[in-house]
Parts: structure tokens; sequence; C-alpha cells
């Protein structure tokens, strides 16, 4: 199998792994008591009649989607480029990498009988903040990754506004595809937003242990009932709209597509 089909099958594998995650995430949101992040949706799955199967299927989904963005970022797949914008984006698409890699490393550890359920998503980010603050300059580093998020949050409010995304989409995808990805960007725009403050603050405080995942920014949203309940319905449309990804997302441009055949 060639270079250039094994990467469409590791990214259309990892769009279906991520609609799973967050369709998930945001029906189980709408229509449970607590909220869920995207460990916390792993752990509901581990529960599930076939709960394991589905877990493992999972991993590997998202597995390939961090082969994906990684492989994407080293090779520049969608042409960004290499000054200094293009490299801040193709870093953007590396660090999502690693973080769906991890998500399949929980995914797998749940599935193979290593269940990840006594640490949830708020305990395991708790977890990661608390060492990368133990680091030398550990909280600057810390305050750097909330800045990230943030950064990603008018990434995410951008690509909605603009519904450029649109534009990674072959000519025959559905038009409905327009508006959940709106929904869906802007629903993780609010979630980027909230846990880059948190993160921020938490750096700020010296208080690495309060920084929560998503499960933990969505509960800081219940206050205001409207906003929790857009932001689940966004994250659910938001898996909808990464299942029109699997089909009919254009992998690769033109010019890279020569690169890799060659």
């Amino acid at each position: 199998m060639s270079r250039v089909t094994n990467i469409e099958t590791f990214a259309r594998a990892g769009y279906l792994g991520r609609a799973v995650v967050y369709g998930l995430a945001g029906y189980l949101t709408l229509t449970t008591a607590g909220s869920k992040g995207t460990t916390g949706v792993l752990e509901e799955i581990e529960t599930m009649s076939g709960g394991p199967i589905l877990l493992a299927l999972v991993g590997v989904g998202l597995l390939g989607y961090g082969i994906f963005r990684l492989y994407g970022a080293w090779m520049d797949l969608q042409g960004h480029g290499s000054d200094a914008k293009g490299i801040a984006m193709r870093i953007g698409h590396a660090a999502s990498g690693f973080a769906h890699v991890f998500l399949c490393y929980f995914a797998l550890k749940a599935a193979f009988g290593s269940s990840g359920g006594s640490s949830g998503g708020g305990d395991s980010a708790g977890q990661a903040a608390g060492t990368l603050a133990s680091m030398p300059m550990g909280n600057i580093l810390l305050g750097i990754v909330g800045l990230g998020f943030l950064a990603a949050a008018i990434n995410q409010a951008t690509k909605a506004y603009t519904s450029k995304f649109m534009g990674l989409l072959d000519a025959d995808a559905p038009a409905f595809a327009k508006h959940v990805g709106q929904a869906g960007y802007a629903a993780r725009a609010v979630v980027f937003a909230v846990l880059g403050w948190q993160i921020a603050s938490a750096a700020l405080s010296g208080n690495a242990s309060s920084v929560g995942g998503i499960g933990q920014v969505l509960d800081s949203l219940r206050s205001t009932n409207w906003l929790y309940i857009a932001v689940a319905i966004g994250l659910l449309l938001f898996g909808l709209f990464s299942l029109v990804m699997a089909r009919y997302r254009r992998i690769r441009n033109d010019d890279v597509l020569e690169r890799l055949k060659s």
C-alpha cells in the first residue's frame, strides 16, 4: 500500500473515531447529570455492552487521526508553508496529533483491561498540569499552554465565522455540512477559551491541581444554562461534522500529493 493510500486511510479512520468521541460527548452531556469530556466519554464507552471492542476500534481511529495530524504537520499536507504563521499552524496540528495519540492510549488501556476509570478526565488533566508545573519554569510553561488554548479558541471561532473549512471538502459534500461545522467549531471555541483561561489562571496562582479537562469546563458553564446547552449541542454536531469529514475530506493538496507519490 502506498504512502498516499496509507495517510488517507489513517485520516478517514481518525475522523470516524473523532466523530464517536465528540458525538457521545455532546449527547451524554445533554442527557445525563454529569458533563463529559473526551476521556470521560471513553470511560462511558467502557461500561457499554461490547464496550471493550468499541473502545479498541475508537482507539485505533484516534491513533489514525493522531498519525495523520503528526505526519501532516511534518509534510505540510495543507500547504501552510515555512514562514512564522505556517510553522505556528503546523505546530498546532502536531499538538492535536499528540493529544489524539494520548486518547488512543487511554482507550486501548481501558479496552484491554487496565481501566482508566479510576482517574477521570479532570484528574488526568490535573496530573498532567501538575507534572508540567513541577518542571523548571513550570508555571511559565503552563501559562504558555493556556495561551495556546486561547489562541486555538480564536482559530476555532475564525473557522466558525468564515466557514473556510468547506474548502477542505469535496464539491459533492452535503450542504448541511457548513452549518453543523460552524456550530461545532463555535462550541469548540467556547470550550478552548474557558480551558485556556483556567490553565492560565492556574499558572498565575501556582495551583496546577485545579486544572481540569473538558468535562470540568462544561460543568463551569452550567450556571449559564443556555450556553451549556448550546455548547453540548455544538459538540454533538461536531461529531456529525466529523462523519462528513471522514467521507468527503480532501486529504492532500495537489503539490504535496505529487511529493508523496515521488
